[in-house]
């Protein structure tokens, strides 16, 4: 049984190494980096089909609308959600404004103001990576020792992820938590809400925010969240997905690609491994998001401590200095 700790390293992220390796390997793999403004477009047409579901189904029974929103909403969520952390690396638009702006329309249907913070804790993600300071995608200490490796309580744990990763932000007391995009996004979205139900009445929302608990939950596309960084190979913190649901989450599981080269939209990630197989055949790779889910689950040897930890930047000089 694993020890109640994370695997801890001293040295830093791998993949600004990497990057500058495949781009001296592979200069034509620049062309590959910009925007792709389609993606706005895949925006608005997902969220109109997003509150069009909702307004169709959510005033009829719960076994009409509770497997529409499991089957189809938390799809759809999920694509939005993958949207948001291109307008995070502004590969949409070229300009920051315009990138959190559409951020916003695509949190629009999923009840809770979320996408302003997570283009910044995203972010800080990329900076840190492994860093508990400042990595939101780090479980915390307190919440991987309740989880341990019970498989029920690992099942609970998926299921509420999206309340995991609404408090985890609490944890980094260096980052501060509100500022003004943030509470634009929370103003935009509860008017929008409370606009909805005194149109509609509740329907719509139940449907939406079961569609939102879904999409990064107890679903077949969340095991993303275990396949991104969850060192479960030796001596490696990224993991890529290549099964068939990334047609349906914009190559959301092309993972080591976007870390090595982050300014490529997801329509040109595929083309980094083509051009580069060298670097990524010898990688552990997942086809199932589904199967990792359930062996995630189920297998006792495997906890929320399965995580590649290092020191911060200063912490790390120091040790390196001493």
């Amino acid at each position: 049984m694993p020890a109640f700790d994370y695997i801890r390293v001293f040295h830093g992220e791998p993949h600004a190494g990497r990057g500058r390796e495949l781009l001296a390997a592979h200069p034509e793999l620049r062309a590959l980096a910009g925007h792709n403004p389609l993606s706005a477009v895949w925006t608005v047409a997902l969220v109109v089909a997003q509150l069009g579901l909702a307004l169709l189904v959510g005033d009829r029974r719960w076994f009409v609308w509770l497997p529409c929103a499991y089957v189809a909403g938390a799809t759809i969520d999920h694509a939005l959600w993958v949207l948001i952390h291109e307008c995070s690396h502004n590969l949409i638009f070229r300009r920051r404004t315009p990138n959190r702006m559409i951020a916003i329309v695509a949190n629009l249907p999923m009840v809770v103001p979320g996408a302003i913070s997570f283009a910044k804790y995203h972010l800080l993600h990329h900076r840190h990576l492994g860093e508990l300071d400042f990595d939101c995608g780090i479980p915390g200490p307190l919440e991987a020792r309740i989880v341990a490796r019970s498989s029920v309580a690992k099942t609970i744990w998926v299921a509420g992820y999206s309340v995991v990763q609404g408090v985890r932000p609490a944890r980094l007391k260096k980052v501060r938590l509100l500022d003004a995009w943030t509470a634009a996004n929370m103003v935009v979205e509860f008017a929008a809400m409370g606009l909805l139900v005194y149109l509609t009445g509740a329907g719509p929302i139940k449907y939406l925010l079961a569609s939102t608990v879904f999409a990064i939950g107890l679903h077949p596309l969340g095991g993303r969240w275990i396949q991104e960084h969850f060192a479960l190979a030796p001596d490696q913190e990224t993991y890529s997905y290549y099964g068939p649901l990334n047609k349906v989450a914009f190559n959301a599981g092309y993972h080591v690609e976007h870390h090595d080269l982050v300014t490529v939209p997801w329509t040109r990630l595929p083309e980094i491994r083509r051009a580069a197989p060298e670097f990524y055949d010898g990688l552990h790779s997942y086809q199932s998001w589904t199967g990792l889910l359930v062996r995630f689950i189920v297998d006792r040897h495997l906890s929320l401590f399965n995580y590649i930890v290092r020191p911060s930047r200063d912490d790390r000089d120091s040790h390196v200095n001493v």
